[in-house]
């Protein structure tokens, strides 16, 4: 194998097939094979013309790698959806409501529990998205939380300095308070890794029960103010490019935002703001009259 070959689950993560991790686990169940023999993790390709690879027997796209363009929607996930692709109960998922891709697919950047709702961000580029969740990177995350219990200095100092959970301690990277009174107080709180549900339990481990849980910032990317639950917006060129920079990787030079669509919404807010201008001017004549 020559020094341009990479990483099988890299390759089909770049294309768009899925991130490092869900791909790992097809390789592990035999799903992938490469011209023609059943793929082991570690297998190394080269993408050469002649590369065939398959994922449960069916021929794949590389044009991922090749050329397409990286795409990130911002999705403000509603309490109640999986994040998984599919649910053999039938339960709503976060892919539900996805525009359709051909040739690639949406890979969700992280995961949020059933019960919690805000902003979920997904690729076509697997490799962008893995990097965002990998905990080396630190990537910000911010949650809205409301919670119910007797909150206390004590506690506050706690979640900030550290408190030991199942899986190794574990502590906000900033807490702060955001309003409500007694028993019920809403909090800021940021936190640079994904553990499973760490945000419930850090407050769990120092006897305060969270009610309700929105993710409203990842990185620098805020939750679009407007977005409905259950809608998706895709982020523009720089916002996309600050999410590959903030990871390095290469900046995009293309985007498939249409501009004109932009360009409609600023000439239709520029029409509310005229009319706006408008209205305010023939109330002040009306009053200035009547005086």
């Amino acid at each position: 194998m020559s020094d341009n070959s990479e990483k099988l689950q890299k390759v089909l993560a770049r294309a768009g097939h899925g991130s490092r991790r869900e791909i790992e686990g097809m390789i592990a169940a035999g799903r992938v094979s490469v011209d023609g023999k059943v793929a082991t993790l570690g297998d190394r390709v080269e993408l050469t013309p002649g590369l065939r690879i398959r994922i449960d027997g069916h021929l794949i796209s590389l044009n991922a790698s090749t050329g397409q363009i990286c795409r990130v929607l911002a999705y403000y996930k509603p309490e109640g959806e999986l994040c998984t692709r599919s649910d053999p109960e039938g339960r709503p998922t976060v892919f539900d409501r996805l525009p359709k891709l051909r040739g690639a697919r949406w890979i969700a950047v992280g995961r949020l529990d059933v019960n919690t709702c805000g902003l979920l961000l997904f690729t076509t580029d697997g490799e962008l998205a893995n990097r965002l969740m990998h905990p080396s990177r630190e990537v910000e995350r911010e949650y809205a939380v409301r919670v119910f219990g007797e909150v206390d200095e004590a506690k506050l100092r706690s979640l900030t300095r550290g408190v030991q959970l199942e899986d190794g301690p574990a502590a906000f990277k900033t807490l702060r308070y955001s309003g409500g009174e007694g028993m019920n107080q809403w909090f800021n709180v940021t936190l640079t890794e994904g553990r499973n549900r760490e945000v419930r339990r850090l407050w769990e481990a120092v006897g305060v029960q969270v009610s309700r849980l929105i993710r409203v910032r990842y990185g620098d990317i805020a939750l679009p103010k407007g977005l409905p639950r259950g809608g998706w917006t895709e982020l523009d060129l720089d916002k996309t490019n600050y999410l590959r920079e903030l990871v390095e990787l290469a900046p995009e030079t293309a985007t498939k935002v249409a501009v004109e669509k932009d360009r409609r919404r600023m000439k239709a807010n520029q029409i509310r703001r005229a009319v706006k201008r408008h209205s305010k001017v023939n109330t002040g004549q009306r009053r200035g009259g009547a005086r």
